[in-house]
């Protein structure tokens, strides 16, 4: 039995078995991710998972980076917009999706077309699954007309 598993699963179990087909890539984890509701973030369970937990997440996490910021871990992600308005638009997808999970991203907007999302799960002061939950679901959001030229013409090479 595991005192403490490296990132909660919402159907955590203490076998192993059970966490391999919960966390096991291969499976299908970012389709499991992108259908998963984020838990609330008052949960006893919720804890921060460990570094090597989110190293090993972040590979199926399309254009997102892993930082570690005073000691703290993070999802980031940067892209360039058309427009300010764009920009405007971007967040507002970003919100919808967030509003619905209950789970919010800091979104920031620098310049008239840097954008950079970052995502965290402050109650716990580092990263959750609702935290790969959050940026998958971002990830499928269709936003090519949002993005300029060539973050557009990057971001569709990738998948």
């Amino acid at each position: 039995m595991w005192r403490n598993p490296p990132f909660p699963c919402s159907a955590y179990r203490t076998s192993r078995s059970h966490f391999r087909r919960c966390f096991t890539p291969s499976v299908g984890l970012m389709d499991d991710l992108s259908t998963k509701k984020c838990v609330p973030c008052n949960s006893k369970d919720l804890r921060p998972m460990t570094e090597d937990a989110a190293k090993h997440l972040i590979r199926e996490l399309a254009e997102w980076n892993l930082i570690n910021e005073d000691g703290k871990l993070k999802l980031n992600r940067s892209l360039k917009v058309k427009s300010f308005l764009k920009g405007m638009d971007l967040f507002k997808l970003i919100a919808e999706v967030a509003e619905a999970e209950g789970h919010h991203p800091d979104l920031h907007l620098v310049g008239w077309n840097n954008v950079t999302i970052e995502i965290w799960t402050h109650a716990v002061g580092g990263l959750t699954e609702n935290d790969f939950i959050l940026a998958s679901k971002i990830n499928k959001l269709d936003v090519h007309n949002l993005l300029g030229r060539k973050a557009a013409i990057s971001s569709q090479h990738d998948c």
